[in-house]
């Protein structure tokens, strides 16, 4: 068995709806959602000219490979409407897959830990919440550490509304 560590996302339509519908076929086909964080809302990164995303950073545990999960989200992404026509581009949902224990991993469809992990607030914020001395396996630096490094400025808010 092997935790997980996801950022779940997305700026399109019903964003709290689309989190929660994530976090029920997560759970139905990946592993069981162990914990999660509040929701954070923050500004388009890359493509800035778009709606905010709203993510949520989930622990979850899986008997899944790293591959097989991120096949299972891939196939959660697309059942739920996902189309990938333009990089970094609005999306009703994104999954992603930020760590697993200290599974360093390189393959065409996986890279472990998310080599964006340490430059990205949006996803650094909310998975410190969760799993703040959870270390990265390659600077062995703590998820807090990453955080308080990061030299990411855009704003990142947590959300009031329900995501537990």
């Amino acid at each position: 068995m092997n935790t997980a560590y996801l950022l779940i996302g997305g700026n399109l339509g019903n964003r709290p709806a689309y989190l929660q519908k994530a976090r029920e076929l997560i759970g139905q086909f990946c592993g069981n959602i162990v914990l999660s964080s509040a929701i954070y809302e923050t500004a388009a990164w890359g493509i800035t000219d778009q709606p905010a995303f709203y993510n949520q950073a989930l622990a979850v545990e899986t008997d899944l490979s790293p591959e097989k999960l991120m096949q299972e989200l891939l196939r959660i992404e697309e059942s739920m409407g996902r189309k990938r026509t333009v990089k970094m581009g609005p999306r009703v949902i994104d999954l992603d897959i930020l760590l697993i224990d200290g599974f360093v991993l390189s393959t065409p469809l996986l890279t472990l830990p998310h080599p964006a992990l340490p430059l990205r607030k949006f996803a650094l914020l909310p998975l410190a919440e969760i799993a703040p001395a959870l270390l990265h396996p390659l600077s062995g630096r703590s998820v807090q550490q990453l955080l308080e490094e990061c030299t990411d400025i855009l704003d990142v808010q947590k959300k009031s509304i329900g995501a537990n």
